[in-house]
């Protein structure tokens, strides 16, 4: 889907493209009503009594309001990189922003990369606590099933995470839809209750909010920890930029998604003001009797399509996390002929479903799981704060006081739902915290290592040019049709040529030493795809350039070498790759536990033919070692 630069499209377009946008982007934050203002309460031990319940309510409002509707929707969006969101995108930025900053840029690409790594402890609790949310819908319908709950939850999950390697391309267009419908009845379900006691609309007013930090502080203060439940998914506002665009993402917010969501907490709000009982599970006992199973149906539906959102965000993370060189290899399944962004990454599939599986038997209630919920998203929209104080600073030039006033609001707040939400991790917060410390590690380790290994490389390399002319001197018997050898670095004589030499004593036609750089931005056009140098005697340098939404299908670009006279012939083509050994050694670059580490992640990597879409039944691996 191409990203939406200007305001071109249609209203009927633009209308379908939000309908789309609905089923993506909103999800998370869409099923917050299912927990969030029970467990503002529950958390801080607040008792339930209008001057509290207008406090809260205002609380709840004016963080969605500034956190979503001001800093998301109104700043964030427009931090677009080349038309693409998300963190790895903001990293990619802000790193440019600096690149004449070397140590700035390293302390910025080590705060992205962290803020990647936690990402993924969010991707476990989401569909944890919103499947877990939905289901206990049973305590209040049926309060003698309640032990059905957590196999419920996780036969519910197995069959979302089994279901992820048929893709989302024969379902998605029903999840717009879906999440209409669930807004629909998130409003309904509200604006009667709001009639019945319009006195909750007394919340509107912000001096609710502050009446209610003046009057409990501490607790005050302990209560934003599951406050920020209202704004868990607005990264995603930002993240799904380039699927959708800004006007389809602002819409769906404005127009659909703030407006259900802040009508049915103000009818929750109604709801306790009568009966203060209700906070067992105030959402669901908004509903008649006659709607129990419809809405229990649905919001299990609803929690669905919001796992299935951030299961493929993960997808997408990880892939260009691979193409930056911050993860190592892994196999991707493209599950449609029409869409790129739609891909299946097993190794992530079931690594999430591990730990959801864990998070859900261990914690066994979204009450539970929300003092794990809060402390990864709460780092990531700090962290994408300061990334954009550099963009708007160093990358758009922007003055620095009106830097400092855009984004040190927006720091402040972040900073106190931050520290508010690391109260939570004796109770919880450790659990996506390690998960992110973990792949933070794996990140770390594999970007290391391949670096002592291209320094290993170096060191050890042939020059390329060099190397041609000596071997021409009294050259070996030329075969038809091409080869092409994959180097990591241009310039360098790769590995599988000496061992070709070596062991076959022939060299083809055509030869092309091809090296893929990945770049620190979404996409790299057909015309800048390919750089070509000529080494004579048939030979060339090749440098192929993709930026990290990308896809690295070399022979697709080898074919625009045709304009510079050099024709592959498809069946007469060869893929020589260099299959590297790793090799850890005391005293080396690294700590030997994690030599070890990339040693292990190395050898378990996908290969690279797959990776860069090489034909299966021509290519050729070369084994060699390197010590790192």
């Amino acid at each position: 889907m191409e990203p939406d630069t200007k305001a071109s499209r249609t209203p009927a377009a633009l209308a379908a493209l939000t309908l789309t946008a609905l089923g993506v982007v909103f999800g998370d934050i869409g099923t917050s009503p299912l927990y969030a203002l029970r467990e503002v309460f529950h958390s801080a031990h607040l008792q339930v009594t209008e001057r509290n319940i207008l406090g809260v309510l205002s609380l709840l409002f004016w963080t969605m309001t500034v956190v979503v509707s001001f800093k998301y929707v109104l700043l964030i969006l427009r931090a677009d990189n080349n038309g693409e969101g998300g963190l790895i995108a903001m990293m990619a930025l802000a790193t440019q922003a600096v690149k004449d900053k070397p140590v700035l840029r390293r302390r910025l690409m080590l705060l992205g990369l962290f803020g990647t790594a936690i990402f993924f402890g969010d991707a476990v609790i989401t569909p944890a606590i919103t499947v877990l949310g939905a289901v206990e819908g049973i305590d209040v319908y049926a309060p003698q099933y309640h032990g059905l709950i957590v196999p419920l939850a996780l036969l519910i999950l197995t069959g979302l995470f089994a279901f992820q390697r048929f893709g989302t391309s024969t379902v998605g267009k029903f999840f717009g839809p879906v999440m209409l419908a669930w807004f629909v009845a998130l409003a309904l379900l509200g604006l009667p209750h709001i009639l019945q006691t319009p006195a909750v609309l007394k919340a509107l007013n912000p001096l609710h909010a502050l009446d209610f930090a003046s009057q409990h502080r501490f607790m005050a203060f302990v209560a934003l920890g599951a406050a920020v439940l209202v704004v868990t998914g607005g990264e995603a506002l930002y993240a799904d930029l380039g699927h959708f665009g800004k006007q389809p993402i602002r819409w769906g917010w404005y127009g659909v998604a703030m407006p259900a969501l802040v009508i049915n907490y103000f009818g929750q709000g109604a709801l306790l003001l009568r009966d203060a009982a209700a906070i067992k599970n105030p959402f669901y006992l908004l509903a008649p009797d006659w709607a129990e199973v419809p809405l229990f149906a649905l919001a299990t539906l609803a929690a669905t399509v919001a796992s299935q959102a951030l299961i493929s965000a993960s997808f997408s993370v990880a892939k260009q996390a691979m193409q930056l060189g911050i993860l190592p290899r892994m196999r991707i399944w493209h599950t449609s002929v029409k869409e790129t962004g739609q891909i299946y990454v097993p190794a992530i599939n079931w690594a999430l479903y591990a730990f959801v599986v864990v998070a859900v038997v261990f914690f066994e209630s979204s009450s539970r799981l929300t003092h794990a919920y809060g402390v990864a998203v709460t780092m990531d929209m700090t962290i994408t704060t300061v990334l954009t104080f550099f963009v708007i600073r160093h990358g758009w030039k922007l003055p620095l006081l009106l830097c400092l006033a855009a984004t040190g609001f927006f720091f402040a707040i972040d900073v106190v739902f931050l520290a508010s939400n690391l109260m939570k991790i004796p109770t919880g917060g450790w659990f996506p915290l390690a998960i992110g410390i973990w792949c933070f590690t794996l990140m770390l380790t594999w970007k290391q290592g391949r670096k002592l290994m291209s320094a290993s490389l170096r060191e050890q390399a042939i020059d390329l040019p060099s190397f041609l002319e000596a071997v021409f001197v009294n050259p070996p018997t030329r075969v038809e049709g091409t080869a092409v050898f994959l180097s990591s670095e241009p310039g360098i004589t790769p590995n599988a040529l000496l061992h070709n030499l070596k062991h076959n004593k022939v060299l083809h036609a055509q030869n092309l030493f091809v090296t893929v750089r990945h770049h620190e931005r979404p996409w790299v056009s057909f015309d800048k795809r390919i750089e070509v140098e000529a080494l004579g005697h048939h030979c060339w340098q090749v440098t192929l350039h993709f930026g990290f939404k990308n896809e690295p299908d070399v022979p697709e670009a080898l074919q625009l070498l045709s304009k510079q006279g050099i024709v592959l012939e498809e069946m007469d083509t060869s893929y020589f790759l260099s299959r590297d050994i790793v090799m850890p050694t005391i005293g080396g670059g690294m700590a030997l536990w994690r030599e070890k580490l990339f040693a292990s992640m190395h050898r378990n990597a996908a290969g690279a033919a797959d990776f860069l879409h090489l034909p299966a039944n021509r290519v050729v691996e070369l084994g060699s070692k390197v010590e790192i």
